[in-house]
């Protein structure tokens, strides 16, 4: 956890807790001098540049929606996801409109009854399309944007890359998308026009959130729980950088071909930092 020296180590966890970012982290930093002092189980260090790269494994997202507690079945969200044995012979609704709900559908249509719900029609990318490709488009999108031009000229080809088991699904006609319900019954889900399903076990391929509860005593949140950066460094803590959270800390950094390309781009940045000296806050 990172912690200003203003506030002392109870106040401070209050101040986690009130902000819904949870406390008893074992890493604690200050602000001393023109350096931070991380303080962690393992040990005290002082560092004129902090890099927070927890990325967003650890907060898996499931939306909420009536009647989610009621549910009697299974819960599993894709960080949870092992494999489709578990649910061979029962009824499963996947739900999310990405990579991975579409690539767990896939996988589970092979062995079970499988249903899918989504918030829009998924799209699926042309083919020949790989993760670089993707993740070049990604990176022309974020510069254009930055850089303050209208990015509409870069061509926006689908939500989910058509890897080998994903085309086989759509080849086998199963990757047909329902739209999203409104309630969760406990044996299933019910939609908007009145219309019921019953399932056995649902899957959330709804993605994650930053991890960031570390940060939460440097109060580093704007407007919608945001914390303002250009390009990887943090506006108004500038000796602090994120790195692996998504398109706004670096395109696709929280891919593994975004997060190699980016950390690349951080490294020099940050070596250029050093030789200039202490950094100047800015308004968030």
């Amino acid at each position: 956890m990172l912690r200003s020296t203003g506030i002392g180590d109870e106040a401070a966890d209050r101040c986690a807790d009130a902000n819904g970012e949870g406390a008893g982290s074992r890493n604690d930093s200050h602000r001393a001098d023109d350096r931070l002092a991380v303080e962690s189980a393992a040990g005290l260090w002082h560092a004129r540049i902090v890099v927070s790269a927890t990325g967003t494994w650890w907060r898996p997202y499931v939306p909420y929606y009536p009647g989610i507690r009621d549910f009697r079945g299974e819960q599993v969200h894709t960080a949870g996801y092992r494999g489709p044995e578990p649910f061979r012979g029962r009824r499963v609704l996947v739900v999310g409109g990405g990579n991975s709900a579409a690539q767990i559908l896939a996988d589970l249509s092979r062995v079970t009854e499988v249903a899918w719900a989504a918030s829009r029609p998924p799209r699926l990318m042309p083919d020949e399309l790989d993760g670089r490709a993707v993740f070049a488009l990604t990176a022309r999108r974020y510069r254009a944007v930055l850089a303050g031009r209208d990015p509409g000229d870069i061509p926006d080809l689908g939500d989910i890359i058509a890897v080998p088991p994903v085309r086989e699904a759509r080849d086998r006609g199963v990757l047909k998308a329902e739209p999203m319900f409104t309630r969760i019954t406990p044996d299933g889900v019910t939609w908007s026009d009145g219309s019921a399903a019953a399932f056995d076990a649902i899957v959330w391929g709804t993605g994650f959130r930053p991890a960031l509860h570390h940060l939460a005593p440097l109060r580093l949140r704007g407007p919608g729980g945001v914390i303002a950066t250009e390009g990887t460094r943090v506006l108004a803590e500038p000796r602090l950088h994120l790195h692996g959270y998504g398109d706004w800390t670096g395109p696709a950094s929280d891919t593994l071909i975004g997060a190699g390309h980016n950390a690349r781009h951080l490294a020099a940045e940050i070596v250029t930092q050093l030789r200039s000296g202490p950094p100047r806050r800015r308004p968030a």
